[in-house]
């Protein structure tokens, strides 16, 4: 495999840095990780004739089936799926499966007559029309994968990590439909985890925490290759706590509601600590203890994760706070 230079086109307050994996290390990293335990989409399959019934009583030949990815002349050694489906439909409308193996060559004992075969590499994958003839032996059948890979994290503010705990992907089609949602390819993808594509352009988006803390990005997968994408938030880790005195005691069982700048909730817990990811931005915490209701306006800067303190005392109305009122309707 060879190196690569992508741009890519990042959208939201989101950007991303991507570095190319190169040479050896590439395909090293292809033959050692292992594929997401995910069930593979398989493509379109369409019913044919099948070769004559007079060859069914022939004897079954050894046919055995590698593949490789576009521009290696290296097979594949693990990570594949094989699927062999009769080309004639069931009762159900599916076409039966002949037979399956997983890991990297394989090798089937199959009856003259015409097939199609599948191979799954993660999420990309290919299919093959077969037919094994009465007389002679088969060839052994290679498929070529137009397949690449893609390994995603995230930092916030310029490079400070996140989390891998709080951190999760969704890779979605780059094509938007007519109801205006995108096709899902793959939900819950953890970071440093090779993720195998068919080559072409994916929409992914990253969720840092699980409440507002969303950037996207498009990238461009290319065969043959790896592509190590890192998307940049602009959020960070909020610790509420309800407190007598500054840097005191946090009062147990507070009802915790948070607001942005333009009054909407974001977030309600019921918790000593009431801990969070923003997106950067102003907001307003409320705390609700028994019968008395507190409040305190704050900010959230990238990467900087601090602890937000709300005085058990009364506080005037001012710029950004809500008077007594408003708090309790």
């Amino acid at each position: 495999m060879t190196g690569i230079s992508i741009a890519a086109r990042c959208a939201m307050a989101g950007a991303m840095f991507l570095m190319p994996v190169t040479g050896a290390s590439a395909e090293e990293a292809f033959q050692t990780f292992k594929q997401l335990s995910s069930t593979s989409k398989m493509p379109k399959l369409s019913a044919f004739s099948a070769t004559g019934g007079g060859l069914a009583t022939a004897a079954a030949k050894d046919v055995a089936f590698r593949a490789k990815l576009v521009n290696s002349e290296e097979m594949l050694k693990e990570g594949l799926t094989w699927r062999v489906f009769s080309p004639i439909s069931g009762e159900d409308g599916k076409l039966p499966l002949v037979a399956s193996a997983e890991g990297g060559d394989a090798s089937f004992q199959l009856l003259p007559g015409d097939y199609f075969v599948n191979v799954a590499f993660g999420r990309a994958g290919v299919t093959k029309k077969l037919t094994v003839p009465a007389d002679g032996e088969v060839e052994p059948q290679v498929l070529v994968l137009d397949a690449g890979g893609v390994v995603l994290d995230a930092v916030s503010g310029s490079d400070a990590p996140v989390p891998a705990s709080r951190l999760r992907f969704s890779i979605y089609s780059s094509e938007v439909r007519e109801d205006g949602e995108r096709g899902l390819v793959m939900a819950d993808v953890r970071p440093d985890t090779i993720v195998r594509l068919n080559a072409g352009t994916y929409h992914v988006v990253s969720e840092y925490g699980d409440v507002n803390a969303v950037v996207r990005a498009d990238i461009q997968v290319e065969a043959g290759k790896l592509l190590e994408a890192t998307l940049q938030h602009r959020a960070a880790e909020i610790t509420l706590k309800l407190v007598s005195q500054p840097g005191g005691e946090a009062i147990a069982d507070t009802a915790w509601s948070v607001l942005t700048a333009a009054g909407d909730i974001v977030n309600e817990s019921v918790s000593a600590f009431s801990t969070m990811v923003l997106a950067e931005g102003d907001y307003l915490a409320i705390a609700r203890n028994k019968d008395r209701i507190y409040q305190r306006a704050f900010s959230v800067k990238a990467a900087e994760n601090v602890d937000v303190e709300v005085l058990m005392k009364e506080q005037p109305a001012e710029m950004g706070l809500l008077n007594d009122t408003e708090l309790r309707n």
